[in-house]
């Protein structure tokens, strides 16, 4: 059964165009080809990159932003609570009404503990700007190394200015030692994102941010085995190139060095518009619509690949809706925070703050005694001084 599928899989007429197999894609006469038994070293390569991420974030990344003055925020930890934390842990993060009155009765705390409780303990659970940080500093450092790395492979090759020579004597091309290391490093580098997704800054994109990663691996690891490898380099080129500017952008906010964000925020902007909106899909994915046909009928390959890339298009067009919304608030000076972070989450941080303070000032007003009482009885207080630090603008 197993050998059965195997067959159908690799079958030629889903991967290559008519009157070509697998045995035109053999070493031979000098030719040298992608290999779909390539992508294993990917796996172990994209361990490596988490080891070598986990060694410059805490020898490199932590000290740079302790010298450019980054802190993390000094969060109050809810107060152990067996019942309440198993409910958070196993139901939900932010109880509806009804669960919070049932579970004040069981807990024996009143309606407005209980609920302080879960947003303390909910602010436990977000990322420090330290984190974020470290993660922005670590993607900067790859995307710069990919984009310096992929200009260096693609420009003195023909197809980099004309990108008809892309299908130019198609599949016959023999694979670079250049394009070797660069699709072998993008891949592993995107593997090790996903390997980390549950460990990293979690933003209201999540979920487009998955497809995303998912998109480029199928689409690099499917260009790899039909030798679509002139093309796939071009588009990790074209995506490499905003990111170096959205990365740095964040480092410089959360070292609130506003001036600078800016300034690459505005260029991240222009190069996002023009590279994913412009130059994608009017010249590559124009590139792999209309050109292929010229040298071969079109193949189930042919549309699945060209899909792939739509998908990662209206991704493009999602998150310039978001950056157009930022811009518009950078104009007219209502620019706060990130659109694709968690809005509800900051304001809430701030709300359980101000009411942490409101509820310390109460407390000292009414005297030791109250803290006494409450002791006395057991029960689990819910006050504290607000910290005193302030969001700022972030962009993630």
């Amino acid at each position: 059964m197993l050998d059965i599928l195997y067959e159908w899989f690799w079958w030629d007429r889903i991967w290559l165009p008519a009157n070509l197999t697998w045995a035109d894609l053999e070493d031979k006469e000098g030719r040298v080809y992608a290999k779909a038994s390539h992508l294993y070293v990917t796996v172990p390569y994209a361990f490596i990159f988490l080891l070598i991420r986990y060694l410059f974030e805490r020898w490199i990344a932590t000290p740079l932003a302790v010298s450019v003055g980054v802190r993390e925020r000094v969060r109050l930890k809810a107060e152990h609570n067996p019942i309440l934390e198993l409910y958070y842990i196993t139901q939900c993060r932010n109880p509806p009404q009804a669960d919070v009155d049932g579970l004040s009765k069981k807990s024996s705390l009143s309606v407005r503990q209980v609920e302080c409780w879960f947003r303390r303990r909910r602010n436990q659970d977000r990322p420090g700007v330290l984190k974020k940080f470290r993660e922005a500093s670590w993607r900067f450092l790859f995307y710069l190394s990919a984009f310096i790395g992929g200009i260096i492979a693609l420009y003195d090759k023909e197809w980099f200015y004309d990108t008809q020579e892309v299908w130019t004597s198609f599949p016959k091309q023999s694979m670079l030692q250049s394009q070797y290391w660069y699709y072998v490093l993008e891949l592993s580098f995107y593997g090790s994102l996903l390997f980390s997704v549950a460990f990293d800054v979690k933003r209201k994109d999540f979920k487009e941010q998955i497809i995303h990663h998912l998109a480029t691996l199928v689409l690099l690891s499917f260009s790899w085995c039909v030798n679509y490898i002139r093309i796939g380099t071009l588009v990790m080129l074209v995506h490499d190139a905003s990111d170096v500017l959205l990365e740095s952008a964040k480092i410089f906010n959360y070292a609130k060095w506003e001036t600078a964000c800016k300034i690459l925020f505005i260029l991240f902007a222009i190069v996002f518009m023009v590279t994913r909106l412009i130059i994608f899909p009017f010249w590559l994915i124009h590139c792999t619509w209309v050109y292929p046909v010229h040298h071969y009928p079109p193949f189930f390959g042919y549309y699945f690949f060209n899909v792939m890339l739509v998908v990662l298009l209206c991704l493009h067009t999602f998150w310039a809706y978001l950056i157009l919304r930022m811009i518009r608030k950078f104009m007219f000076g209502m620019l706060t925070r990130d659109e694709r972070s968690d809005n509800d989450e900051e304001e809430e941080e701030e709300r359980s703050q101000t009411e942490d303070e409101a509820a310390e000032h109460h407390k000292l007003g009414n005297g030791l005694a109250v803290d006494e009482k409450e002791e006395r009885n057991g029960r689990f207080r819910c006050s504290s001084t607000a910290d005193s630090s302030s969001h700022s603008k972030s962009v993630h």
